[in-house]
Protein backbone atom coordinates (compact mmCIF):
# COMPACT_ATOMS: atom_id res chain seq x y z
CA UNK A 1 0.00 0.00 0.00
CA UNK A 2 1.60 3.73 -0.65
CA UNK A 3 0.75 6.90 0.77
CA UNK A 4 1.38 8.09 -3.03
CA UNK A 5 -1.52 10.98 -3.69
CA UNK A 6 -2.98 10.33 -7.18
CA UNK A 7 -5.31 13.10 -8.69
CA UNK A 8 -8.50 13.96 -9.54
CA UNK A 9 -8.54 12.37 -13.11
CA UNK A 10 -6.31 9.17 -12.23
CA UNK A 11 -8.97 8.15 -9.72
CA UNK A 12 -11.75 8.47 -11.86
CA UNK A 13 -10.18 6.33 -14.00
CA UNK A 14 -9.23 3.92 -11.75
CA UNK A 15 -12.89 3.65 -10.36
CA UNK A 16 -13.66 3.59 -14.32
CA UNK A 17 -11.84 -0.07 -14.28
CA UNK A 18 -14.09 -1.36 -11.28
CA UNK A 19 -17.25 -0.97 -13.47
CA UNK A 20 -18.47 2.77 -12.12
CA UNK A 21 -20.41 5.00 -14.41
CA UNK A 22 -19.22 8.88 -14.69
CA UNK A 23 -22.13 9.76 -13.19
CA UNK A 24 -21.93 6.92 -10.31
CA UNK A 25 -18.53 8.49 -9.65
CA UNK A 26 -19.75 11.79 -8.58
CA UNK A 27 -22.40 10.56 -6.60
CA UNK A 28 -19.76 8.31 -4.88
CA UNK A 29 -17.39 10.97 -4.37
CA UNK A 30 -19.74 13.90 -2.91
CA UNK A 31 -21.16 10.83 -0.13
CA UNK A 32 -17.46 10.55 0.41
CA UNK A 33 -16.43 14.04 1.16
CA UNK A 34 -20.26 14.80 2.83
CA UNK A 35 -19.63 11.71 5.66
CA UNK A 36 -23.15 10.46 6.36
CA UNK A 37 -25.73 13.09 4.55
CA UNK A 38 -28.72 13.78 2.80
CA UNK A 39 -29.95 12.43 -0.49
CA UNK A 40 -30.76 16.67 -1.18
CA UNK A 41 -27.22 17.36 -0.46
CA UNK A 42 -25.70 14.79 -2.15
CA UNK A 43 -27.86 15.23 -5.47
CA UNK A 44 -26.45 19.50 -5.05
CA UNK A 45 -23.15 18.22 -4.59
CA UNK A 46 -23.23 15.87 -7.58
CA UNK A 47 -24.88 17.92 -9.80
CA UNK A 48 -27.87 15.19 -10.32
CA UNK A 49 -31.49 14.47 -9.23
CA UNK A 50 -32.31 13.00 -6.29
CA UNK A 51 -34.18 9.92 -7.74
CA UNK A 52 -30.62 9.28 -9.05
CA UNK A 53 -29.30 9.62 -6.35
CA UNK A 54 -31.71 6.92 -4.85
CA UNK A 55 -31.15 4.42 -7.60
CA UNK A 56 -27.01 4.94 -7.03
CA UNK A 57 -27.06 4.80 -4.01
CA UNK A 58 -28.56 1.45 -4.20
CA UNK A 59 -26.12 -0.12 -6.12
CA UNK A 60 -23.28 1.12 -3.82
CA UNK A 61 -25.29 -0.18 -0.91
CA UNK A 62 -25.46 -3.74 -2.94
CA UNK A 63 -20.97 -3.18 -3.23
CA UNK A 64 -21.02 -2.67 0.19
CA UNK A 65 -19.88 0.92 -0.73
CA UNK A 66 -22.45 3.11 1.31
CA UNK A 67 -24.93 2.21 4.11
CA UNK A 68 -28.15 3.85 3.38
CA UNK A 69 -30.83 4.29 6.01
CA UNK A 70 -34.09 4.86 4.21
CA UNK A 71 -35.80 4.57 7.84
CA UNK A 72 -34.84 8.24 8.78
CA UNK A 73 -36.31 11.01 7.74
CA UNK A 74 -35.30 12.25 5.44
CA UNK A 75 -33.14 9.27 3.99
CA UNK A 76 -29.70 9.93 5.23
CA UNK A 77 -26.46 8.03 3.19
CA UNK A 78 -23.37 6.81 4.91
CA UNK A 79 -20.02 6.09 3.35
CA UNK A 80 -18.47 3.26 4.64
CA UNK A 81 -14.80 3.42 5.28
CA UNK A 82 -12.38 3.25 1.95
CA UNK A 83 -10.51 0.72 4.16
CA UNK A 84 -13.32 -1.61 4.57
CA UNK A 85 -14.88 -0.89 1.24
CA UNK A 86 -11.77 -1.85 -0.58
CA UNK A 87 -11.83 -5.33 1.59
CA UNK A 88 -15.25 -5.91 0.28
CA UNK A 89 -14.17 -5.59 -3.20
CA UNK A 90 -11.13 -7.31 -2.78
CA UNK A 91 -12.89 -10.18 -1.67
CA UNK A 92 -15.61 -10.08 -4.03
CA UNK A 93 -12.65 -10.91 -6.73
CA UNK A 94 -11.20 -13.42 -4.80
CA UNK A 95 -14.49 -15.63 -4.47
CA UNK A 96 -15.09 -15.47 -8.38
CA UNK A 97 -10.89 -16.21 -9.19
CA UNK A 98 -11.58 -19.94 -8.97
CA UNK A 99 -14.48 -20.06 -11.37
CA UNK A 100 -12.53 -17.69 -13.95
CA UNK A 101 -9.40 -19.50 -13.73
CA UNK A 102 -11.38 -22.61 -14.40
CA UNK A 103 -12.85 -20.83 -17.31
CA UNK A 104 -10.09 -19.69 -18.68
CA UNK A 105 -7.99 -22.81 -18.60
CA UNK A 106 -10.94 -24.42 -20.69
CA UNK A 107 -10.58 -21.68 -23.96
CA UNK A 108 -7.57 -21.50 -26.02
CA UNK A 109 -5.79 -18.64 -27.30
CA UNK A 110 -8.42 -17.44 -30.67
CA UNK A 111 -5.23 -15.48 -32.39
CA UNK A 112 -2.03 -16.53 -33.12
CA UNK A 113 0.99 -16.15 -31.10
CA UNK A 114 4.85 -15.11 -32.31
CA UNK A 115 7.35 -15.47 -29.02
CA UNK A 116 10.78 -13.80 -29.18
CA UNK A 117 12.83 -16.27 -26.86
CA UNK A 118 16.24 -14.91 -25.76
CA UNK A 119 17.10 -17.35 -23.24
CA UNK A 120 18.11 -20.65 -22.25
CA UNK A 121 15.44 -21.30 -19.71
CA UNK A 122 12.69 -19.80 -21.13
CA UNK A 123 13.49 -22.12 -24.35
CA UNK A 124 14.03 -25.35 -22.43
CA UNK A 125 10.81 -24.60 -20.88
CA UNK A 126 8.64 -24.30 -23.77
CA UNK A 127 10.71 -26.97 -25.34
CA UNK A 128 9.65 -29.22 -22.28
CA UNK A 129 6.11 -27.39 -22.39
CA UNK A 130 5.68 -28.90 -26.03
CA UNK A 131 6.27 -31.91 -25.29
CA UNK A 132 4.47 -32.43 -22.20
CA UNK A 133 1.17 -31.08 -23.55
CA UNK A 134 1.76 -32.98 -26.74
CA UNK A 135 -1.40 -35.31 -27.24
CA UNK A 136 -0.74 -37.25 -31.34
CA UNK A 137 2.70 -35.99 -31.78
CA UNK A 138 6.19 -34.52 -30.94
CA UNK A 139 9.17 -33.49 -33.68
CA UNK A 140 11.75 -32.74 -31.72
CA UNK A 141 15.74 -31.90 -33.44
CA UNK A 142 18.24 -30.77 -30.22
CA UNK A 143 22.11 -30.46 -29.84
CA UNK A 144 23.38 -33.53 -28.20
CA UNK A 145 24.23 -32.18 -25.14
CA UNK A 146 20.56 -30.75 -24.30
CA UNK A 147 18.86 -34.31 -24.94
CA UNK A 148 19.19 -34.89 -21.41
CA UNK A 149 17.30 -32.10 -20.39
CA UNK A 150 14.27 -33.35 -21.93
CA UNK A 151 14.55 -37.03 -21.87
CA UNK A 152 12.20 -37.86 -19.03
CA UNK A 153 9.33 -35.81 -21.26
CA UNK A 154 10.12 -37.46 -24.00
CA UNK A 155 10.33 -40.84 -22.14
CA UNK A 156 6.75 -39.65 -20.67
CA UNK A 157 5.63 -38.76 -24.08
CA UNK A 158 6.16 -42.08 -25.40
CA UNK A 159 4.35 -44.00 -22.70
CA UNK A 160 1.21 -41.70 -23.11
CA UNK A 161 1.55 -43.56 -26.96
CA UNK A 162 2.55 -39.70 -28.36
CA UNK A 163 4.67 -40.38 -31.81
CA UNK A 164 7.88 -38.83 -31.09
CA UNK A 165 10.40 -38.33 -33.95
CA UNK A 166 13.94 -37.55 -32.50
CA UNK A 167 16.88 -35.65 -34.11
CA UNK A 168 20.24 -35.02 -32.64
CA UNK A 169 22.64 -32.95 -34.10
CA UNK A 170 26.44 -33.22 -32.17
CA UNK A 171 26.33 -36.60 -31.57
CA UNK A 172 29.58 -36.17 -30.15
CA UNK A 173 28.09 -34.09 -27.36
CA UNK A 174 25.93 -37.07 -26.26
CA UNK A 175 27.48 -39.24 -23.71
CA UNK A 176 23.79 -41.53 -23.44
CA UNK A 177 24.01 -45.47 -23.73
CA UNK A 178 21.95 -45.80 -27.14
CA UNK A 179 19.63 -47.99 -26.21
CA UNK A 180 18.13 -45.38 -23.67
CA UNK A 181 16.88 -43.65 -27.04
CA UNK A 182 14.98 -46.51 -27.39
CA UNK A 183 12.58 -45.23 -24.48
CA UNK A 184 12.03 -41.74 -25.64
CA UNK A 185 11.21 -41.80 -29.41
CA UNK A 186 9.60 -44.07 -31.72
CA UNK A 187 12.04 -42.88 -34.52
CA UNK A 188 15.69 -41.32 -33.96
CA UNK A 189 18.14 -40.06 -36.44
CA UNK A 190 21.66 -38.19 -35.59
CA UNK A 191 23.45 -35.46 -37.57
CA UNK A 192 27.33 -35.50 -36.75
CA UNK A 193 26.78 -31.66 -37.66
CA UNK A 194 25.25 -29.11 -35.69
CA UNK A 195 21.54 -28.17 -36.91
CA UNK A 196 19.10 -25.82 -35.75
CA UNK A 197 16.83 -26.11 -32.39
CA UNK A 198 13.51 -26.88 -33.04
CA UNK A 199 9.53 -28.98 -32.20
CA UNK A 200 6.42 -29.19 -33.74
CA UNK A 201 3.97 -30.30 -31.02
CA UNK A 202 0.76 -31.92 -33.15
CA UNK A 203 1.30 -29.59 -35.58
CA UNK A 204 -0.41 -26.83 -33.50
CA UNK A 205 2.61 -25.24 -31.79
CA UNK A 206 6.24 -25.37 -32.64
CA UNK A 207 9.40 -23.32 -32.10
CA UNK A 208 12.53 -22.90 -34.05
CA UNK A 209 16.54 -20.93 -33.09
CA UNK A 210 19.89 -21.74 -33.21
CA UNK A 211 21.11 -24.81 -30.94
CA UNK A 212 23.50 -22.11 -29.11
CA UNK A 213 20.30 -20.68 -27.62
CA UNK A 214 20.26 -24.45 -25.68
CA UNK A 215 24.16 -23.55 -24.37
CA UNK A 216 23.35 -20.30 -22.69
CA UNK A 217 27.37 -19.69 -24.28
CA UNK A 218 25.71 -17.69 -27.62
CA UNK A 219 24.08 -14.59 -25.61
CA UNK A 220 22.69 -13.32 -28.98
CA UNK A 221 20.83 -16.15 -30.12
CA UNK A 222 17.24 -16.26 -30.14
CA UNK A 223 14.84 -18.63 -30.67
CA UNK A 224 11.08 -18.06 -32.03
CA UNK A 225 7.69 -19.83 -30.98
CA UNK A 226 4.27 -19.83 -32.82
CA UNK A 227 1.29 -21.21 -32.31
CA UNK A 228 -0.67 -21.25 -35.31
CA UNK A 229 -1.46 -23.88 -37.99
CA UNK A 230 0.33 -22.43 -41.11
CA UNK A 231 3.39 -21.25 -38.77
CA UNK A 232 3.98 -24.25 -37.38
CA UNK A 233 2.83 -26.54 -40.54
CA UNK A 234 6.06 -24.94 -42.47
CA UNK A 235 8.07 -25.68 -39.21
CA UNK A 236 7.13 -29.43 -39.68
CA UNK A 237 7.54 -29.43 -43.11
CA UNK A 238 11.06 -28.23 -42.65
CA UNK A 239 11.82 -30.75 -39.85
CA UNK A 240 11.09 -33.95 -42.46
CA UNK A 241 11.93 -31.85 -45.69
CA UNK A 242 15.37 -30.45 -45.29
CA UNK A 243 17.00 -31.87 -41.84
CA UNK A 244 15.26 -35.59 -41.44
CA UNK A 245 16.37 -36.83 -44.60
CA UNK A 246 20.60 -36.05 -44.12
CA UNK A 247 20.25 -37.67 -40.59
CA UNK A 248 21.37 -41.29 -39.85
CA UNK A 249 18.75 -43.62 -38.71
CA UNK A 250 19.66 -44.90 -34.85
CA UNK A 251 16.90 -46.55 -33.86
CA UNK A 252 13.36 -47.36 -34.89
CA UNK A 253 10.41 -48.70 -32.76
CA UNK A 254 9.22 -52.50 -33.41
CA UNK A 255 5.66 -52.70 -34.82
CA UNK A 256 2.45 -52.75 -32.20
CA UNK A 257 -0.05 -55.19 -32.00
CA UNK A 258 -2.82 -55.26 -34.46
CA UNK A 259 -5.91 -54.25 -35.29
CA UNK A 260 -5.12 -50.96 -33.83
CA UNK A 261 -7.41 -47.00 -34.64
CA UNK A 262 -5.09 -44.25 -35.09
CA UNK A 263 -6.16 -40.91 -34.65
CA UNK A 264 -2.90 -39.24 -36.33
CA UNK A 265 -2.48 -39.92 -39.70
CA UNK A 266 1.15 -40.40 -39.85
CA UNK A 267 1.13 -42.59 -36.67
CA UNK A 268 -0.71 -45.33 -38.90
CA UNK A 269 1.37 -45.06 -41.70
CA UNK A 270 4.93 -45.43 -40.05
CA UNK A 271 2.76 -48.56 -37.77
CA UNK A 272 1.82 -49.73 -41.77
CA UNK A 273 5.51 -49.94 -42.81
CA UNK A 274 6.49 -51.47 -40.02
CA UNK A 275 4.37 -54.30 -40.44
CA UNK A 276 4.81 -54.28 -43.96
CA UNK A 277 8.73 -54.36 -43.75
CA UNK A 278 8.13 -57.67 -41.82
CA UNK A 279 5.81 -58.99 -44.39
CA UNK A 280 2.36 -58.63 -42.93
CA UNK A 281 -0.66 -57.89 -45.30
CA UNK A 282 -2.86 -55.16 -44.11
CA UNK A 283 -6.20 -54.25 -44.50
CA UNK A 284 -7.12 -50.32 -43.46
CA UNK A 285 -10.38 -48.87 -42.85
CA UNK A 286 -10.03 -44.87 -43.82
CA UNK A 287 -12.52 -42.55 -42.46
CA UNK A 288 -12.64 -39.58 -44.66
CA UNK A 289 -12.96 -35.77 -43.88
CA UNK A 290 -15.43 -36.35 -47.49
CA UNK A 291 -17.68 -38.57 -45.20
CA UNK A 292 -16.99 -42.09 -46.85
CA UNK A 293 -15.15 -44.51 -45.48
CA UNK A 294 -12.66 -46.38 -47.44
CA UNK A 295 -11.72 -49.83 -46.85
CA UNK A 296 -9.14 -52.17 -48.87
CA UNK A 297 -5.65 -53.58 -48.51
CA UNK A 298 -3.12 -51.71 -48.04
CA UNK A 299 -0.84 -52.00 -51.36
CA UNK A 300 1.39 -49.03 -50.72
CA UNK A 301 2.84 -46.85 -47.99
CA UNK A 302 4.57 -43.79 -49.18
CA UNK A 303 6.84 -42.25 -46.47
CA UNK A 304 10.17 -40.96 -45.43
CA UNK A 305 10.25 -41.71 -41.64
CA UNK A 306 12.41 -44.97 -42.01
CA UNK A 307 14.76 -46.25 -44.22
CA UNK A 308 14.13 -47.08 -46.90
CA UNK A 309 12.40 -43.97 -48.11
CA UNK A 310 9.39 -44.70 -50.54
CA UNK A 311 8.16 -41.17 -51.88
CA UNK A 312 8.23 -40.07 -54.76
CA UNK A 313 8.38 -36.16 -53.51
CA UNK A 314 9.24 -34.70 -50.19
CA UNK A 315 7.01 -34.74 -47.91
CA UNK A 316 4.52 -37.33 -49.31
CA UNK A 317 2.88 -39.23 -46.83
CA UNK A 318 -0.33 -41.64 -47.84
CA UNK A 319 -1.57 -44.97 -47.91
CA UNK A 320 -3.01 -47.13 -51.35
CA UNK A 321 -5.60 -49.11 -50.82
CA UNK A 322 -6.63 -51.49 -53.18
CA UNK A 323 -10.56 -51.18 -52.81
CA UNK A 324 -13.44 -52.58 -55.33
CA UNK A 325 -13.28 -49.66 -57.40
CA UNK A 326 -9.63 -49.36 -57.82
CA UNK A 327 -6.54 -48.61 -56.00
CA UNK A 328 -6.78 -45.21 -54.29
CA UNK A 329 -4.59 -42.92 -52.36
CA UNK A 330 -5.16 -41.11 -49.18
CA UNK A 331 -2.90 -38.36 -47.39
CA UNK A 332 -2.77 -36.95 -44.04
CA UNK A 333 -5.42 -33.99 -43.32
CA UNK A 334 -4.44 -30.80 -45.24
CA UNK A 335 -3.55 -33.13 -48.18
CA UNK A 336 -4.56 -32.54 -51.53
CA UNK A 337 -2.50 -34.88 -54.32
CA UNK A 338 -4.07 -37.82 -52.81
CA UNK A 339 -7.44 -38.52 -53.74
CA UNK A 340 -8.88 -39.10 -50.12
CA UNK A 341 -7.76 -37.13 -46.85
CA UNK A 342 -7.62 -39.28 -44.29
CA UNK A 343 -8.79 -38.46 -40.37
CA UNK A 344 -8.65 -42.16 -38.81
CA UNK A 345 -7.25 -45.12 -39.98
CA UNK A 346 -7.53 -48.78 -38.45
CA UNK A 347 -4.86 -50.99 -39.34
CA UNK A 348 -5.48 -54.81 -38.72
CA UNK A 349 -3.74 -57.79 -40.34
CA UNK A 350 -5.11 -59.83 -43.20
CA UNK A 351 -5.19 -63.74 -42.60
CA UNK A 352 -4.62 -66.06 -44.85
Amino acid sequence: MTDEQIDDGTLRDELNVFGFSDTEIDTYLAILEQGETTVRTVAEAADVTQRAVYNIAERLEDRDLVRVNDHASPTTIRALAPEEAIDALSNRLESITPTLERRFNETEPKTPEIQIIKARETALKRLRKGITEAENEALVAVPGHSYEDIEPELRDAVDRGVLVFLLIGGMADLEVDESRLEETAAVVRSWSERLPFMYAADDEAAMIGHSGILSGTHVDEEAVAVTEDNLAGSIVGLYFGAYWPTASEMHVREPGELPRTFDWFRNSVLEAVLHRREGTDLEAVVRTDEGPEVTGRVSQVRQAFVEPSTNDYTLETSLYLETDGGEVSIGGPGSFIEEYEGDVVTLRPIEE
